[in-house]
């Protein structure tokens, strides 16, 4: 089961979110001395981003204990306006004490299947993983697309199939490009997973990814943590087809 907290707007959700983060991740640093997160892009999470790192929360995260990954990402250079890294880079990991060898980004200027390999190695090495085995993240903070993708996985993408795979490098011909994605095989290891929804244009999608159905085969609504917590934080206006 899924929990879902209806928030007034952007700026209440992201209160509501960063509290969040802020309580797992001491609770993780108290238990296993560490707080492993997966972050998102577009502008859903940039606010929150910019609130952790305000006065107001900053001083409250163990940030030499967090150590931050990527759910997806796109194939461009770190520094190019549409990186994922790039955006949590300006809007929080630059402004707060996170040590840069705690950052592990996804190397999106590499070949795509060649990038998706070395993140792969990435994961398995700072994790400890015997072969067929996947990471357990602390927290994955996912966004959803207009046509129910979430992460980089796709209506139809070949990505959702794959059980084998950390790290996969579809192309989305949609985008008439390739991307970086976690597969659903880690997303739903991961100990939290928050959705984090915002404005009108996502209503109706919204309310189709959480129709109650074994049918349902939109990307985000195969976000089913196997033994963790599955938290939609919606604002109003996203919420507004939904049933409450």
């Amino acid at each position: 089961m899924s929990e879902i907290v209806v928030c007034k707007d952007l700026g209440d959700l992201s209160l509501r979110v960063a509290a969040e983060f802020v309580s797992l991740a001491r609770a993780s640093v108290e238990s296993a001395g560490r707080f492993t997160v997966c972050l998102s892009g577009g502008s859903t999470p940039a606010a929150l981003y910019r609130l952790l790192a305000s006065a107001a929360f900053a001083a409250k995260v163990p940030w030499d204990k967090c150590h931050f990954f990527w759910g997806d990402e796109r194939c461009v250079p770190p520094d190019h306006p549409e990186s994922n890294y790039a955006l949590a880079r300006a809007a929080l990991l630059s402004k707060v004490a996170v040590p840069q060898s705690q950052v592990y980004r996804m190397p999106g200027e590499k070949p795509p299947d060649l990038a998706a390999l070395r993140y792969e190695a990435t994961l398995r090495t700072f994790f400890n993983l015997r072969a067929g085995s996947y990471p357990r993240f602390d927290l994955i903070l996912l966004g959803l697309g207009a046509d129910g993708h979430t992460a980089s996985l796709f209506p139809g993408s070949e990505a959702l199939a794959v059980r084998d795979r950390c790290v996969v490098a579809p192309y989305v011909e949609s985008l008439k490009a390739h991307r970086l994605t976690l597969t659903l095989a880690v997303i739903n290891r991961a100990a939290n997973v928050f959705f984090l929804v915002s404005g009108a244009e996502k209503a109706e999608i919204l309310a189709r990814v959480l129709e109650p159905s074994d049918e349902n085969s939109l990307p985000a609504a195969r976000v089913k943590p196997e033994q963790g917590r599955l938290v939609w934080f919606v604002d109003e206006a996203a919420a507004a087809k939904i049933e409450r």
